[in-house]
This record gives C-alpha cells, structure tokens and sequence, in this order.
C-alpha cells in the first residue's frame, strides 16, 4: 500500500495513469476525469511510464471481468510499488470489500462517488508545488485520440434480469441538454472531430425533462455545434422509430447501429425481461438497412441463459446467421449477486456453455471475415488516430464513419484528420486502405 507524501512532488507534475474495462459509458467517465487531472496541472502518462496515481475504472458485467480487473490491480502494484492505486466503476460500486480483500489497493471509490474522485485524490498533495509550464492540458494531449465520448444520462429503469447495472448505476437520469451542447462545443473547438453519445440506456434519454426526447437531443446537437461525425454508441430494438431512422439523413451522422439482441429466443427474451421478440429485432435490422443501405449493424448476444434449452440456443444460433451482422459481441452468461437471474433455477452447465460458444463464435468469426472481405474496394471516409511503427514503416489506424478499424502506410501525419480512402485488403484484424486524398 502506498501513502501520499507532498515531497515526493516539488519538482515535475504529478504523473496519472487511467485505464478502463468495460463500456463506452465508462470511457466517458475516465475522460472526465483525465480532463479534471489535467485542469489540476497534472500530467496523463502511459502505463509503461512512471507514474505516481493509477486509476481502474472497473466493469462488472460478467465474473471474468471481476477477474481482469483485480488481475490487472496485482500487476500494477507488483510493477510500481510505489504508486497510489485506485480501483473505480461498476465493481468498486458492487463489491468494495471484495477489491479491498483480494488486491493491494489504496482507495476503492464507486460509481457514487465517482464525481469527486479527483479532487479527493489531489486533496493529499499540495499543487502549489507543481511545476509551472505544465503544457500538457490540451484534449489530444489528454485523449490521445480525436474522438470523444459524452455521457447523455445514467441508470437503466428496466432492470433485465441478468443485468446488474441497474444496481451499480443507479435510476435513469439524464443530462441537460444544454450542458451537453455546451461540452461538445467545447470538445470541438479543441479539436475533437467525432462525438460519441453514449449512456446506460439511450433511448430513454430524457424522459425525466419536459418535452425532450433523444430525436430532439440529436437535432440540437446538429443544429447547435459545429460536431463533424456524431455517433450514437447503443439504441434498444424496440426503440427504433421512422423519425429517429430519418435523422440520419444528415451525412455528419455515422451509418453504425449496435443494436442488442441478446438471445434469438421469445421465450429466452421474456425470461430476460427484454421488451421485443426475435421477429422484432429481424424487422428492426430490416428497417434499418432498407433505409441506410450502407449501415452497419452490431449486436451482442449472451449464450447460456438459465432456462437456454437446445432449442433455444440454436434460435439465437439461426437468428445471427439469418442476419450476417458486422460483428457480434459474445458473453457467455455469469451469475451476478443482486439479479433476479442469479437465483432462476435450471442454470446451463459451465461445460454446456462453453460448447455453444464455442459453435457461435466460429459463425460470428466467419460472418465479420465475409463482411470485411465484401467492403474490399469501397470508399469510406476515416478518422486517423494513432500511428505505429512496424519493420521500420510508418503505419496509421482510424475508424471508417461505419466503425470499421482501418490502417495505412504513410509517411504523412494523419493525425485528427478525415480522409477518403479505399479499403484494398484484409490484414489481421484490421483493413487496410490507400488514401485517396490528403
């Protein structure tokens, strides 16, 4: 365990880590706190760097999430013993002891009191004594990136039966719009050219203000900012709608719909508590592709759902085939303490599980190599992000308007710029594109 002593830091900024699991919900909330960081003077590092704070903002959707995140706590203490580790997120809001008990750490903070982090963290060292000059608070610098994600609202009031975030997130609350539209006005003018949207449960965005709703949210923000691509992170099946579709009239918004599915089964979902049928979600992607013929569509998908008979995964199974999706985000169920779920009799065998997933995977896997292997000679347009050397050439990644992962080979700086490019091939997990355009 480490102690905060204010003469360690009287000649440089103190050095800060934040690395997150889990969802884009999360990032939004480790970017805040990157922002708070620097507007303190502190000074953002990379895990391989010295650095005197460590924070995790941990998820908890699954066991083996629980698990990553104390095995990464253990390496993080075992390689800087020195350094102040803090464990934040859904587990730290879950089960505190439990991070407490099982690995070295300074502060377990929760999602409640997420917000004040930063300054009770500062509040141990007197910033007096940094250094002066510190240049380092710009949103590049900070991100890393040039895209950002903007948390709309919190909590989820539908309560599924397998999920635990309506426990470690709380009611649904949503975000002012006019504090919105001033954040990502201020993200653009220091240089962010694409705004995520993103939030526990989207569609239900502002149902707790007067006459708003996320149709109106997304108008504004169009209407309002100068935003270059706006992304909506996640939108529920049965929250789809014509007027919400014919938004994406307006190109600055990116053709990439995740939809979740969850299971192809009708009786799998009520069990879930989820509020459409299988035949909801096939018209819902139907819908979507006739309108925007070059979306994209994502989903996730939970295997071993207590009660998943046979029938019932190969369901879920056919359903995904049926739809050659762009990518499927797997999970194979895991009992969260605090769900309706946990306590269902008629739980899958572990051994059961890991067949189905297994039998999944290899269709999911197929499906996302056919479909990158289809967008081989089409023009998208790219955000650049980074860029990595590799065998002594310079190679640059971004993200097409539709969330395709993208790399070119370059000597020019890409850097917070949008070009159009042609995909020429598939190269591990990435396509790999010419730029048509500087």
């Amino acid at each position: 365990m480490s102690t905060i002593t204010k003469q360690d830091f009287t000649k440089k900024p103190i050095s800060v880590v934040i690395e997150t699991h889990g969802c884009k919900l999360n990032q939004a909330d480790s970017q805040e706190m990157r922002a708070e960081f620097l507007q303190q003077g502190c000074e953002l590092v990379s895990i391989d760097q010295r650095h005197d704070i460590y924070i995790l903002n941990t998820c908890t959707v699954t066991h083996v999430a629980d698990a990553k995140a104390r095995q990464r706590l253990r390496s993080v203490r075992r390689n800087n013993p020195d350094a102040y580790v803090v464990a934040t997120g859904c587990y730290a809001e879950r089960d505190r002891q439990d991070i407490m008990e099982r690995t070295e750490v300074d502060l377990v903070v929760g999602n409640k009191g997420k917000q004040f982090l930063v300054k009770n963290i500062l509040d141990g060292w007197d910033l007096h004594l940094i250094q002066e000059g510190n240049t380092h608070n710009d949103y590049i610098s900070d991100a890393g990136r040039v895209r950002s994600m903007v948390k709309i609202q919190e909590g989820c009031n539908q309560v599924c039966a397998y999920c635990i975030v309506p426990k470690v997130r709380g009611r649904e609350k949503s975000i002012s719009p006019f504090q919105l539209i001033e954040n990502i006005q201020s993200l653009v003018s220091k240089g962010c050219r694409e705004i995520v949207l993103t939030g526990t449960q989207l569609g239900s965005y502002g149902f707790d203000l007067e006459d708003f709703n996320l149709i109106k949210l997304i108008r504004l923000i169009l209407n309002k900012t100068d935003v270059e691509r706006l992304r909506v992170s996640s939108i529920q099946p049965q929250e789809f709608s014509a007027e919400l579709i014919e938004l994406w009239d307006d190109k600055r918004l990116c053709p990439h719909f995740h939809i979740p599915m969850q299971s192809g089964s009708d009786k799998i979902l009520e069990s879930m508590r989820r509020r459409y049928t299988s035949k909801d979600y096939l018209h819902t992607v139907e819908t979507v592709r006739h309108a925007i013929p070059r979306a994209t569509v994502t989903a996730d998908v939970i295997v071993g759902f207590p009660g998943e008979s046979e029938q019932d995964f190969m369901d879920t199974y056919e359903l995904c085939d049926s739809l050659s999706l762009a990518d499927i985000h797997l999970f194979r169920y895991s009992k969260r303490p605090g769900t309706s779920a946990h306590y269902f009799h008629r739980q899958v065998l572990e051994i059961t599980k890991r067949e189905r997933m297994d039998l999944i995977s290899t269709l999911v896997e197929n499906q996302k190599k056919n479909f990158w292997a289809s967008e081989v000679g089409e023009t998208h347009y790219v955000l650049w992000e980074s860029s990595k050397v590799r065998n002594g050439d310079n190679y640059w990644s971004g993200l097409t308007e539709t969330y395709v992962p993208v790399e070119t080979k370059t000597d020019h700086s890409l850097l917070n710029t949008i070009t159009p490019v042609r995909l020429t091939g598939v190269v591990s997990n990435t396509l790999e594109a010419v730029v048509l355009a500087y």
